[in-house]
C-alpha cells in the first residue's frame, strides 16, 4: 500500500484527505502518462461516478486535470464500477476511472483507476501518481491549443453494459419474485431495468439516492433491511448491492443471508457440474470461512487463497485462467464475463444457477455450514507497529495454539483505513469472542490504539 492508494484506489474523506486539488493532479498525471503511449499524445479515458454528493466535484476535478494534459474524457455519469471496467476493455480506452468509496459512508469518496483490460492499474503507476501529487517527480507539460482534451457525453457506454448483462442469462426470470436493495447507489440506475427485461417480478428498495443516503442503513453492509423485505413480501430471492455495485450479497427464500463464500460454493458447484469450472478451482482470500473449504473438500472442488482484496483474486484468476473467485464480502468475479467484481452480474449468475438446478437458494446453500466468526476493528496509530510488536505476536501465537485445527486467527491491516482487523473463527461465538478479546487487550495495553 502506498501513501494515498490502498487496496481499492485512493480513498478518504472528501475535502479532508481526498481533495479536489489531489483529484486534479491524478487526472493531470493519468492524462499525460497514457498520452505518452500515443503518437499524437491523445489518451482516451472513461469516468464513472456513484451517487455521493462529492462525486460530481471529483468528476469535474479529474476531467479538468485529464483534459489539461490532452486526454479526451468520456463521461459515463452515475454508473457502477463494473460498467466502467466493461466499457474500458470493450471500447478501446487507455484507462478508466470510477469515483466511489464503495461501501463507505457518503462523506468518504475514492478514485479507482483501471487499465485497458478493466482491472485495477499497476502499483508502479500508483506510486508514480503519488510522487507527482507530492511534487517529487517534476512537472508535467500542459496541452496547448488544439491539443487540449475535450469531454464527451458517453451515457451510451452504460447502456451497452446494460444490454450486455441482459444477454448473459439463458433462461427467463418470469417465474421469480425478486427483491433488490440498491443501497441508494450506482445500482439504482441499472439493476431494476435488467431484472425487468429478463421477466422477473422485481421489487426494489433503497433506490432513491439524494447524495447523502448512499449505504445508509441499506445495501450489502446493512442487509437486515432486505431480509425483512423478502420475508414480509414472500419473495423467492433478494440481492443487496453496495454503493458502486461491485459487491452482491443474497437473501434466500427463507430470509437467510447468503454471503460471498456461499455464493462461490453454490455457483462453483454448479459450474463444475456443467463443465465450466476449469481445473475444478475457485479462488478465495484468506478471509473466507473454514466452512467453505470443508464443503469444497467434500465434493472435490479445489481452492487457492490470496491476500485480502479483489485485485489479488483477479490477478490470480487472470494468471491461471480460473473461472470464479471472490471474497466473503460479496466481491465475486466470473472471469468469462468480467475482469472485476460485479454485483449485478453475480445476482444474474445466482439466478441462472437456481433456475437450472430447479431448487431454491436455501436448499443449494444449505450444503455449506458456516463456522462462527468474530471480527473486531481496532483504530490504531501505526498499523505496522502493531504487526511488529512482540507481545501482540505472542498473543496471536497463543490463540493459534488454543484453537488448533478447530479454528484460526487472522490479524491484518485494513487497506483503506487506519485499522487493524482481528478475526477469529471457531466452533462457537463464545470461543471466537474470548480469543479476539485476548489479542485486542494486548494492543490496547501496549498503547498502540488511538485514544
Amino acid at each position: 500500500m502506498g501513501k494515498y492508494f490502498g487496496t481499492d484506489g485512493f480513498r478518504g474523506e472528501a475535502n479532508v484527505n481526498l481533495t479536489a486539488e489531489k483529484a486534479f493532479k491524478v487526472g493531470r498525471f493519468l492524462g499525460w502518462y497514457y498520452g505518452t503511449q500515443h503518437a499524437d499524445g491523445k489518451a482516451k479515458i472513461a469516468i464513472g461516478k456513484d451517487t455521493r454528493r462529492s462525486s460530481y466535484m471529483f468528476e469535474d476535478a479529474l476531467s479538468s486535470g485529464l483534459t489539461a494534459s490532452g486526454a479526451d474524457v468520456y463521461l459515463l455519469h452515475v454508473t457502477t464500477t463494473p460498467s466502467v471496467s466493461f466499457v474500458v476493455r470493450t471500447e478501446g480506452f487507455d484507462c478508466g476511472i470510477m469515483i466511489s468509496a464503495s461501501h463507505n459512508p457518503f462523506y468518504d469518496n475514492g478514485i479507482k483507476c483501471m487499465r485497458a483490460n478493466g482491472q485495477k492499474i499497476e502499483p508502479e503507476i500508483e506510486a508514480q501518481i503519488e510522487e507527482y501529487i507530492d511534487g517529487k517527480n517534476g512537472d508535467i507539460p500542459f496541452a496547448l491549443r488544439e491539443n487540449i482534451g475535450r469531454t464527451i457525453d458517453f451515457s451510451a457506454g452504460r447502456n451497452r453494459y446494460i444490454g450486455y448483462l441482459m444477454a448473459i442469462p439463458t433462461r427467463s426470470f418470469k417465474s421469480m419474485r425478486v427483491g433488490l436493495d440498491c443501497a441508494n447507489g450506482s445500482a439504482s440506475s441499472i439493476a431494476k431495468s435488467v431484472f425487468d427485461a429478463l421477466g422477473a417480478k422485481t421489487f426494489v428498495i433503497n433506490n432513491a439516492p439524494d447524495g447523502v443516503n448512499i449505504n445508509r442503513d441499506c445495501g450489502s453492509t446493512h442487509i437486515g433491511a432486505l431480509q425483512n423485505y423478502v420475508n414480509d413480501n414472500g419473495l423467492d430471492i433478494g440481492f443487496a448491492y453496495d454503493g458502486d455495485a461491485d459487491r452482491c450479497l443474497a437473501v434466500d427464500d427463507k430470509g437467510n443471508v447468503i454471503d460471498g463464500d456461499h455464493i462461490m460454493y453454490v455457483c462453483g458447484k454448479y459450474m463444475r457440474e456443467s463443465g465450466q469450472l476449469d481445473d475444478d478451482m475457485i479462488v478465495t482470500t484468506i478471509m473466507s470461512n473454514m466452512g467453505l473449504y470443508k464443503a469444497c473438500d467434500a465434493i472435490g472442488i479445489k481452492y487457492q487463497k490470496t491476500q485480502v482484496g479483489d485485485k489479488y483474486v483477479a490477478e490470480n484468476m487472470l494468471a491461471n485462467g480460473y473461472r470464479i473467485g471472490g471474497e466473503q464480502s460479496g466481491h465475486i468475479i466470473f472471469s468469462k464475463y468480467a475482469t472485476t467484481g460485479d454485483g449485478i452480474l453475480t445476482s444474474l449468475m445466482i439466478m441462472q444457477t437456481v433456475l437450472d438446478k430447479k431448487q431454491p437458494l436455501s436448499v443449494l446453500a444449505s450444503e455449506m455450514k458456516t463456522y462462527p466468526q468474530v471480527l473486531k476493528n481496532v483504530r490504531v496509530i501505526d498499523k505496522a507497529a502493531v504487526q511488529a510488536n512482540l507481545k501482540v505476536q505472542d498473543a496471536i501465537a497463543e490463540v493459534g495454539e488454543i484453537l488448533g485445527s478447530d479454528g484460526r486467527i487472522l490479524v491484518r491491516e485494513s487497506g483503506t483505513e487506519p485499522l487493524i482487523r482481528v478475526m477469529v473463527e471457531a466452533k462457537t461465538n463464545a470461543i471466537c469472542q474470548e480469543n479476539v478479546d485476548k489479542v485486542v487487550k494486548v494492543i490496547l495495553k501496549e498503547g498502540l490504539a488511538e485514544e
